[in-house]
């Protein structure tokens, strides 16, 4: 799907050279197709540096005679960029936005009509080529842009198509997700260091067995649940662990952490809404 494509990447943060550096790595895209911007001219040197790709501070510039622009910048700096790039940009690109909570809607309506726009939802550990995108298309997208979408992202992990209305709930699980996993690594590991183990190999235990536990999910298809009670014996230790677990409320307390930081992520678009039309 990539092959021969140009692309640019307006804002070359962190995610931005995640992206680039998983598309390189799989040889979805060659570094002579790339072309990507910063903010400041000190960061020239150490993008060009990493990536070996064409850097530059001109959005316009950067966009022009390519097939797909990535737009990786902070949410609010997008009603700028947009405006900036409204006037080069034209219906042959695929526009894609990994800016969080910013909506398809928002970003067609201050570009030329017709222009199709997918909406993505990457989280960190893309970095590590293990991530997870949620994706969703704007009313000018057709099939082939979602597969060019997904192959990008198909790079650094891997992706789902959810409706626009569900984006907000893919936010609150998997972008901030790792977050909520960090706490129960870390809280793991200071139990086994209560216990006496040293702390580098009771973090080792703790993050080693997460993720076991999720490829065992995903390899094999089975509910969490079923994969459990493999682990339960009758009688035995795991299940006194778990009713502490229960007694603590640590199943409902993730469930309203996610749902809290989804309705926080319905928030901030309609605070961005209001600023823009203000």
């Amino acid at each position: 799907m990539l092959k021969n494509k140009k692309l640019a990447v307006i804002g070359v943060g962190k995610l931005g050279e995640a992206l680039i550096s998983g598309l390189l790595k799989k040889g979805a895209v060659s570094a002579a197709d790339i072309c990507g911007t910063v903010c400041h001219e000190s960061s020239i040197a150490r993008v060009k540096e990493r990536l070996s790709i064409e850097v530059m501070l001109d959005n316009q510039k950067a966009v022009k005679g390519k097939d797909v622009v990535l737009l990786a910048v902070k949410p609010q700096n997008m009603d700028s960029v947009l405006k900036e790039l409204s006037t080069v940009v034209t219906k042959d690109q695929l526009i894609i936005s990994v800016a969080a909570s910013v909506t398809t809607g928002f970003v067609e309506e201050r570009l030329p009509k017709g222009i199709p726009v997918v909406r993505a939802m990457p989280n960190t550990p893309s970095v590590m080529n293990a991530g997870m995108a949620g994706l969703c298309t704007g009313s000018g997208a057709g099939d082939e842009h979602k597969q060019m979408a997904e192959a990008i992202f198909k790079c650094v992990g891997e992706t789902v198509f959810v409706d626009e209305s569900l984006m907000d709930g893919v936010t609150a699980l998997s972008a901030s997700g790792p977050a909520y996993l960090y706490v129960v690594i870390e809280s793991l590991a200071e139990a086994g260091v209560k216990l006496g183990i040293p702390r580098e190999v009771s973090t080792l235990l703790a993050a080693q067995t997460m993720l076991g536990s999720a490829k065992m999910i995903l390899d094999s298809k089975a509910h969490p649940a079923l994969l459990k009670d493999m682990v339960t014996t009758p009688a035995g230790c795991t299940i006194d662990g778990l009713m502490e677990l229960e007694e603590g409320k640590l199943r409902v307390t993730l469930i309203k952490a996610v749902v809290k930081a989804a309705e926080r992520a319905r928030e901030l678009v309609n605070t961005q809404n209001s600023k823009n039309k203000s």
